[in-house]
């Protein structure tokens, strides 16, 4: 496999330098709850600043405090009902503060919401298409990206105004994520795209031969993870010639990637497994299998939980060091 204009793809990236200090990564993890969503859960988010998780879908996003994620039957604290019952969130991004949320799926609109003290829609922002497939927010909160089929909504958060309406591959539009003074878009047409976030000027395209299902920055934005239907997971450096894969040799439908708040690790679902791997050097650190597929993932920024959704619930996993 070759990445275009680059060095080949390593198998396999250097081992750590054992000088190096390494915060702390999860050695397993220990199921500890679970979240009666009702429906199928299409995304999630986990909020250390309101302490609270958020599980989307059909209809409404139901509201989770502290005490739910420790038990099994525990109802929801609040149930946000959207005004079209028709409505789902496929999509949803914290904002750095986690305070913010915004939402997006089938829907003619993207959700801006206020999270404390109590949940409250704060804007809801026409877009042009009918399915938002991904969201993005810039490290400042300045800018949204939107996801649509054949184009990129760029969104001035702040003011709530539409910048740009960028045209991207049609088949390449499935994913967005932005690192710095970039975006990055890919999709069926098995092309990883970035893009200059003021001019819109194509950069670089690596073409990975495998459809791209995810794709997810560290913390530090040095590093893009790119999920592929094989399984197969690219990290490549934002700005070096630098790229590695981890091989897991699995055909998946749903796969998900969630970087740590702390850079040292990412989960990665895929289908009914969990693989949680450091970062960047890709050791497996250690794994999950789940009954029904995985749809979503997040994993909170203190470090503590991870919540996977699925068919008709959430799961809680509490990571242990």
């Amino acid at each position: 496999m070759a990445v275009q204009g680059h060095h080949p793809l390593l198998s396999q990236p250097p081992v750590a330098d054992e000088v190096v200090v390494r915060q702390r990564i999860p050695r397993k993890s220990w199921k500890v709850g679970r979240l009666c969503h009702g429906k199928k859960v299409c995304a999630i988010a986990i909020s250390s600043s309101t302490h609270h998780v958020y599980t989307c879908g059909h209809g409404y996003i139901r509201v989770w405090d502290e005490s739910a994620l420790r038990t099994w039957n525990k109802a929801p604290q609040a149930q946000l009902n959207f005004q079209d019952r028709h409505n789902c969130v496929l999509s949803c991004k914290l904002f750095p503060d986690e305070q913010s949320l915004i939402t997006g799926g089938v829907s003619r609109t993207l959700t801006l919401w206020d999270l404390a003290p109590t949940p409250r829609i704060r804007a809801q922002l026409a877009s042009a298409g009918p399915i938002c497939y991904s969201l993005a927010i810039s490290s400042n909160a300045q800018i949204g990206l939107a996801c649509f089929k054949g184009f990129v909504e760029i969104w001035d958060l702040q003011n709530q105004i539409l910048i740009r309406k960028h045209e991207v591959p049609e088949y390449g539009s499935r994913c967005v994520d932005i690192t710095g003074n970039k975006f990055w878009t890919g999709g069926e047409d098995t092309s990883l795209y970035s893009w200059d976030l003021r001019s819109c000027r194509k950069l670089q395209q690596y073409n990975l031969h495998h459809e791209i299902l995810s794709i997810a920055h560290d913390p530090s934005e040095e590093w893009l993870l790119v999920g592929l239907r094989t399984s197969d997971v690219i990290i490549l450096h934002t700005h070096r010639k630098e790229a590695f894969k981890a091989v897991i040799h699995k055909y998946v439908h749903h796969h998900n990637l969630k970087f740590a708040a702390s850079g040292s690790y990412f989960v990665t679902t895929m289908d009914e497994s969990i693989y949680c791997l450091s970062a960047p050097y890709l050791q497996r650190l250690f794994e999950e299998e789940e009954s029904t597929e995985v749809l979503c993932c997040d994993v909170s920024s203190d470090n503590q939980y991870l919540v996977t959704g699925s068919r008709n619930c959430a799961t809680v996993y509490q990571l242990l060091y």
